[in-house]
């Protein structure tokens, strides 16, 4: 695949909001030293798209659906340590 676009994953995706989801996750993974499942000489961003549109990864929703799954991290990521609380 000489360039990935967004229309070739969104063969892969239900829609763009998962898409994101999905891409955003992956970029995490990566940062935390996962091995991208593709050629490793683009950025971030794009090895994880390419990862998407060959369909080397997806979604392991089990019963929650992406949106809902993103809902979850997001409350996580917002929720205050308790060191930064004023209590």
């Amino acid at each position: 695949m000489a360039r990935v676009t967004v229309e070739d994953c969104l063969t892969k995706v239900s829609n763009r909001f998962a898409l994101v989801s999905l891409v955003t996750k992956r970029v995490k993974q990566f940062l935390k030293g996962d091995k991208c499942l593709v050629d490793e000489k683009n950025n971030n961003v794009v090895n994880a798209l390419r990862e998407v549109a060959a369909d080397k990864v997806n979604f392991d929703c089990g019963d929650t659906l992406p949106e809902e799954q993103l809902e979850e991290d997001l409350r996580v990521e917002r929720e205050i340590p308790k060191y930064l609380s004023s209590e």
